[in-house]
């Protein structure tokens, strides 16, 4: 009782949620029969291992791709594709989402690399800018889906039944149903600003495809090497970092020697925020489980429902409402450990709840008031946090329409995993 009382009240006036949950755990030792020594022990216990590795190196490998010249040939390629269509740069705008998806996996990251071009460009073209902000904001979400996707790594890690490889694959067909559901709002509810562009000639398409290649390689050769079994997905990463390194200082040579300091120290404080948070929350899980915490809310919830539907309307409604106050990874961390052996009793699939799961905690990445895409969209766009919620609630409802869809539809997210025998 007293450990949950310390972690709301903490959450509540701001503290960061590793020192909350570390103090809540602590003042669940200070009652108990527990030596405070075993906190520090069971934090560094829950960073020991050859997995999480791949956190930073994925994030590292992000940063070096941002730096080196990617982001536009990315957006050249997507216009190349779809810059024609009705409502053109909107549809550029959500295509690039897609695969800058491949290269960062990271909402955030996304948001401020290609809002940074496209908010000002889409204004320029006659799109109302908060409209410009919330589309990017919405189409960012798409980044963690799609992999690699660092949630997807961190999911896999504090289950069970359940594989990165598999995850990867289950999350393809949901970030390409985002996007397209995201193309069809913006061709048919568009209309005022939505005139079409004009068409590259070949020369410029083929420039682009071939620009666009180097970097579509990246993700290709990641998640390959890793559904093939050369590699795991750590030695992955490490990959996807020499290859970005080589890119940017050899290929593009937009990225100079005198840059990668700042990229090292970005990613280094990146990665820190994620493991302190995975180190706390695993020493958390520890205490809880020693307490029977789990096993008492599974017998509670399984006493009330027995059916597999209910429990995942439960679920959505319950992750959408904690989305609104807690950040994706912290709160995946928290409850993932409770959730996921209740929905491996009720016969989910494991591959599918995990889909489920991290879509729903990153469609709280643009839903106020702890967004953080939307504070980023903000921050670049300039329009104020009351037109930028305004804005996003079209996006978010057709975000919800994709969630129901793969909820109650699991083919579609475990087509992929079963075809590759996963």
């Amino acid at each position: 009782m007293i450990t949950g009382v310390t972690l709301l009240v903490l959450l509540a006036i701001g503290a960061p949620v590793a020192f909350a949950i570390a103090l809540g755990i602590a003042a669940y030792i200070g009652s108990g029969t527990f030596s405070i020594d075993l906190l520090p022990q069971r934090i560094f216990a829950g960073m020991d291992s050859f997995t999480i590795l791949a956190i930073p190196l994925f994030v590292l490998a992000g940063e070096l791709m941002n730096a080196s010249g990617i982001t536009s040939r990315v957006i050249n390629l997507a216009n190349a594709l779809v810059g024609h269509a009705k409502a053109g740069l909107a549809q550029v705008n959500i295509w690039s989402s897609v695969i800058f998806a491949g290269l960062s996996g990271s909402a955030v990251a996304d948001t401020s690399a290609i809002g940074r071009i496209f908010i000002p460009s889409m204004e320029k073209e006659g799109y109302p800018r908060d409209f410009a902000a919330a589309l990017t904001a919405a189409s960012s979400v798409i980044g963690p889906i799609i992999p690699p996707s660092i949630p997807v790594i961190i999911y896999a890690l504090i289950t069970s039944n359940v594989s990165v490889p598999a995850l990867f694959l289950a999350g393809i067909v949901p970030g390409l149903l985002l996007a397209i559901a995201l193309s069809v709002y913006v061709r048919f509810f568009v209309k005022n600003y939505a005139t079409p562009r004009e068409r590259m000639n070949f020369r410029e398409k083929l420039s682009a495809l071939w620009n666009g290649v180097i970097p579509l390689f990246m993700p290709v050769f990641v998640i390959g090497s890793i559904l093939a079994g050369i590699v795991t997905p750590t030695e992955a990463a490490s990959f996807a970092v020499f290859y970005a390194l080589i890119v940017g200082l050899f290929v593009f040579r937009e990225l100079k020697p005198g840059d990668l300091p700042g990229i090292f120290s970005g990613a280094m404080r990146d990665s820190s925020s994620i493991l302190i948070i995975m180190g706390t929350v695993a020493a958390a899980n520890w205490f809880m489980t020693f307490a029977g915490i789990p096993q008492a809310v599974s017998q509670f919830v399984l006493g009330y429902v027995d059916s597999p539907a209910m429990f995942l309307i439960l679920i959505n409604l319950m992750l959408l409402v904690v989305g609104l106050a807690l950040e994706g990874i912290a709160a995946m961390l928290v409850l993932v450990p409770i959730l996921h052996p209740i929905a491996l009793s009720l016969g989910i699939d494991p591959t599918h709840f995990g889909i489920i799961v991290i879509f729903n905690l990153m469609i709280g990445l643009i839903t106020p008031p702890m967004g953080l895409c939307l504070f980023v969209a903000d921050a670049i766009a300039g329009v104020g946090m009351a037109r930028m919620i305004k804005a996003i609630m079209p996006f978010f409802l057709v975000e919800l329409f994709v969630l129901l869809v793969i909820t109650f539809v699991p083919g579609i997210v475990t087509f992929l995993p079963e075809l590759f025998g996963f």
